[in-house]
């Protein structure tokens, strides 16, 4: 299937793929409550093998990602009000602050879902206005987390169309740690909402290449995946018997 995408800034055919390329649609995750230290170096490593383009991680181990990637291209990314949400505007702007001083490049955070089922539009708006603001102010990339699994379809798109007009640089669809992750009429509403406006990432359930090469045939610029090596080989294989 033929589709051009822009990744880095570069346009790419995605049937011209290779394992470096497709790795730098990899937002490499470890969100586990239980992680250690030397979990989150182990992942780093992985980050480097893989040619990873960010690290995915909560907020308190930003600081030790960033002295384990030093030196390379690869973000280090702080999940903000994770996985719930459920955190005021203002605790999750200091989260994103203090990230931002511990050596993020990138911000992740939910959206309040309540208030997307309360049809709150503009507390939606003002909760993605602030925190795009802190992270366009201190120059990293933003992405907005929707958790589409607890939305409708129209609720996705209205999220999407808020964004559009806000203008963080991804939305996302999911945690991975909701009822149900990325699936790709999901991604096609985002996508179609956005207009190109905005990027959009697919997180959550996505552990094949089957699905990550839907994924960014449809338009996906970033995969969140714990799942990357499955994938790649996955890749290796239908490139090898081609």
């Amino acid at each position: 299937c033929y589709n051009v995408i822009t990744l880095g800034g570069i346009e790419m055919d995605t049937s011209k793929l290779t394992k470096e390329t497709l790795g730098k649609f990899f937002d490499h995750t470890l969100l586990k409550a239980f992680a250690t230290e030397d979990d989150f170096k182990e992942l780093c490593r992985q980050a480097k093998e893989i040619n990873a383009a960010m690290v995915a991680i909560n907020s308190y181990p930003v600081a030790i990602c960033k002295k384990e990637l030093a030196g390379t291209d690869i973000h280090v990314g702080a999940a903000i009000g994770f996985p719930l949400g459920q955190t005021t505007v203002e605790t999750k702007v200091f989260e994103v602050e203090d990230s931002i001083k511990n050596g993020a490049d990138e911000i992740d955070y939910v959206l309040n879902v309540g208030k997307v089922k309360e049809g709150n539009w503009a507390y939606i708006k003002d909760e993605m206005e602030r925190i795009v603001k802190v992270c366009k102010e201190a120059g990293i990339l933003s992405k907005v987390i929707f958790e589409n699994c607890y939305l409708t379809k129209e609720e996705i798109k209205q999220c999407a169309l808020i964004a559009k007009e806000v203008k963080p640089d991804f939305i996302k669809t999911s945690t991975g740690f909701g009822t149900g992750g990325a699936t790709f009429e999901d991604v096609e509403i985002m996508i179609n909402a956005v207009e190109g406006e905005v990027k959009v990432k697919a997180a959550g359930g996505v552990r094949d290449w089957a699905t990550c090469k839907k994924m960014i045939e449809l338009g996906c610029e970033r995969i969140g995946t714990s799942s990357a090596y499955a994938i790649l080989e996955g890749f290796e294989k239908e490139r090898n018997a081609q």
